[in-house]
């Protein structure tokens, strides 16, 4: 969901961006047009983030799929002939799962620790590094089973590389805690298209010499975001939900609405008779709120009568099926209110007290 204020100023913007007759669809990325709304982006992104000077904000493509690539190959990645360098990842769910098998190709790989025992219902204690590293990795947010980390693992001299796709300005984060952050917009951000990597300037230039151009974090914090063209729309985007953050009074007023509609939902399934959510309390996402019934035919009676009601996007992932309550920042209190006021009415209408 993205914020109303920001799709109501994009459709006025439509054709005629900024003044400039032209939709930003339209801009040449060098273009003299172009250039603010970029830098508009980065300077909001470093202010409501307060994130430190030395470290590079970078907007590619590629999702943040691609980033389980990157990742390991600039921090990782050795030239030919040289032994591999070794890493250390949490698995807490599929996506980090998925960076596992993707710098398993690049580098030796240990998982310190596996929330796979339990559905990766909760995040395991986190063992510190091996000395030796070249980084440690988490998935700050898990979408698919709806968990997230409430303590940081003490990583030392090792960098911390985290995935904040699914929690980036739901609340205040200490970037100067970690090596790279990044993010697909899609969830917070704006729309897909384009993805956020925050970068320590001293963790830049690592990459082996055979790395493609396009993968190499420096090739894109030398040339500022534009060595080819940048995604400009969704870039756009994101500078117009930026403002309509710090308009809103910045990420402390985002946490405390985001745990306001958190604690809503949550409180009314720890309570019910019917639903039940399927993550240990200590670890439940404030983004992500996945739940169940029991019985898979009556999760998808659930889902069509809350289609048919206008509640919509509530199917849980393809993977792990159920239902899944995604409460974004754009969300609004209210749209959480009648979501739980629609479980209540079909909770009575499917339980026998």
């Amino acid at each position: 969901m993205l914020p109303l204020p920001v799709l109501e100023r994009a459709g006025t913007e439509m054709c005629d961006a900024n003044g400039t007759g032209q939709s930003v669809m339209e801009m040449s990325h060098r273009s003299k047009d172009f250039k603010p709304i970029i830098e508009k982006a980065e300077v909001l992104l470093r202010k409501i983030m307060v994130i430190p000077s030395n470290y590079k904000v970078l907007f590619l493509q590629g999702g943040a799929s691609t980033q389980f690539a990157m990742v390991p190959l600039n921090l990782a990645g050795v030239e030919p002939g040289e032994k591999r360098k070794s890493a250390s990842l949490v698995e807490t769910g599929i996506w980090a799962k998925k960076a596992l098998d993707e710098a398993l190709k690049y580098a030796d790989v240990e998982v310190r620790a596996s929330s796979k025992d339990a559905a990766y219902n909760y995040i395991p204690a986190a063992p510190a590094p091996n000395r030796d590293d070249s980084y440690y990795y988490i998935c700050l947010n898990n979408t698919i089973v709806g968990t997230q980390w409430d303590v940081l693992p003490e990583t030392g001299s090792v960098p911390l590389v985290a995935d904040i796709s699914s929690c980036i300005l739901s609340a205040p984060l200490d970037v100067s805690k970690f090596g790279i952050l990044f993010a697909g917009a899609q969830k917070n951000l704006g729309p897909a298209g384009v993805t956020v990597v925050i970068i320590r300037d001293d963790l830049l230039g690592r990459a082996p010499s055979w790395t493609p151009a396009m993968l190499r974090y420096e090739t894109h914090a030398n040339e500022g975001s534009m060595y080819n063209t940048p995604p400009c729309y969704p870039i756009y985007i994101m500078g117009l939900v930026l403002e309509w953050v710090e308009r809103e009074g910045g990420l402390p007023v985002i946490e405390r609405r985001n745990r306001e509609k958190a604690a809503f939902l949550y409180d009314y399934l720890d309570a019910s008779a019917l639903f039940r959510p399927v993550v240990q309390p200590l670890h439940r996402s404030i983004m992500n709120v996945p739940f169940i019934t029991g019985n898979d035919l009556l999760d998808k009676e659930f889902l069509a009568a809350a289609e048919k009601a206008g509640l919509v996007n509530l199917a849980g992932h393809r993977l792990v099926g159920g239902i899944r309550a995604s409460i974004y920042n754009a969300m609004p209190i209210e749209g959480v209110q009648k979501l739980v006021d629609f479980m209540k009415d079909f909770e009575a209408r499917h339980v026998s007290r």
